[in-house]
């Protein structure tokens, strides 16, 4: 069985532990550096991606885990996530970092405010997938050894490294549970 933290500072927490254990894996909810040792993969939820950052740092979370997923730590980043991944952020709030670990460029907020929020089903390389967009991210440009997996019309939502995926919307809202499964699928290979 495979263990899963899930950062647990903000945001969508309780949705991806649900979702995970209903797939087979153990959660733990991660909120301190010590808790990266044993575990085989990480989820960084939804919410607001500023507000984690600062939570990351004030809970001396941001640079074990840096240095965790540089080292190959699975990671899976679900919208405020995929913003933390990042190397560039276009409109970054004042102050904020990003943990750096998937090359690319992203936007917050690239699908409009809280009232635009939608839920639509997309296809991914993975196959079909209920995706729920609330104040979604984009990204704007990938680096080498980026693979894009989603798209939104013509829009990056999706995208995956060996060691990390990340998308714009929120699999976990939905039920749908494709991105979570091809997620444990990587810590197992």
């Amino acid at each position: 069985m495979v263990t899963v933290g899930v950062l647990a500072l903000q945001g969508g927490v309780r949705e991806h532990e649900r979702m995970l254990e209903a797939l087979g894996a153990r959660t733990v909810l991660l909120r301190r550096a010590g808790q990266l040792d044993g575990i085989d993969g990480v989820v960084i939820p939804g919410g607001e991606s500023s507000t984690i950052d600062r939570l990351l740092r004030t809970f001396g979370l941001f640079e074990p885990l840096r240095a965790a997923l540089t080292q190959g730590l699975p990671v899976l980043g679900t919208c405020a996530g995929l913003i933390t991944l990042a190397t560039e952020i276009e409109d970054r709030a004042p102050g904020q970092r990003s943990l750096g670990v998937i090359d690319m460029r992203v936007r917050r907020n690239a699908f409009g405010r809280q009232v635009n929020s939608a839920v639509e089903r997309i296809d991914t390389a993975f196959g079909p997938v209920e995706a729920a967009y609330i104040r979604a991210p984009e990204v704007v440009a990938v680096g080498d050894g980026v693979d894009v997996v989603a798209k939104k019309g013509e829009r990056v939502v999706g995208v995956e490294t060996p060691s990390a995926l990340a998308v714009s919307f929120h699999p976990e809202l939905t039920g749908d549970t494709t991105i979570h499964a091809h997620f444990l699928g990587k810590l197992t290979r």
